[in-house]
């Protein structure tokens, strides 16, 4: 991984996003030594969402199964109650 600072991505910008686009690089763009953003191809950049998407269904999977549960055993309150409930 390539890492430049802020102020070599606004003198170069065009070169580094060549670099990513057709060079295959990432660049790791640091400001006072932090890092602050990453630069990579849109291809990476799909596939880490679709990771993201299947991690976050990963999480939510079982909730929703809880939730189904309690709903088929009578364990909640219908949206009336709710409004009741809360004065609305």
């Amino acid at each position: 991984m390539v890492v430049v600072t802020s102020e070599e991505v606004r003198d170069g910008l065009g070169e580094l996003i060549n670099r990513v686009a057709y060079g295959g690089e990432r660049v790791m763009v640091t400001r006072r030594g932090k890092k602050i953003v990453g630069i990579i191809t849109a291809e990476e950049m799909e596939l880490l969402e679709a990771v993201l998407d299947a991690i976050e269904d990963e999480i939510d999977i079982p909730l929703v199964k809880e939730r189904m549960a309690e709903i088929e055993r009578g364990e909640c309150v219908s949206l009336e109650q709710l409004k009741s409930e809360l004065g609305l």
